[in-house]
């Protein structure tokens, strides 16, 4: 199993933007075979940050996520032309 997050920052003026752009891409990856989970967030209290929370099953999972149309008319098309800066965390599992 791979997880990870990315956490992005956004203009403010952006943000019904973002969150429509992230209902899509949400949607869509959430249909992808070996996708076992995919939320998306904002962080209470700080609204220009999003963190999305991913899980596949393997490595080819998220390749064959990042190589779909939808991620990139939505992220690379999108969330990524508005972007301020981003961080991604790959996590290892205690168990």
């Amino acid at each position: 199993m791979i997880s990870f997050t990315v956490r992005m920052r956004f203009d403010s003026k952006d943000h019904e933007r973002i969150a429509e752009i992230l209902r899509d891409l949400t949607l869509a990856s959430r249909q992808e075979p070996g996708c076992v989970s995919y939320v998306a967030h904002f962080v209470d209290g700080d609204p220009d940050t999003v963190v999305i929370y991913e899980q596949y099953a393997d490595e080819k999972a998220r390749e064959h996520h990042r190589n779909t149309p939808h991620f990139h008319h939505h992220a690379i098309g999108g969330l990524y032309q508005l972007m301020k800066d981003r961080q991604v965390e790959t996590l290892v599992a205690v168990c």
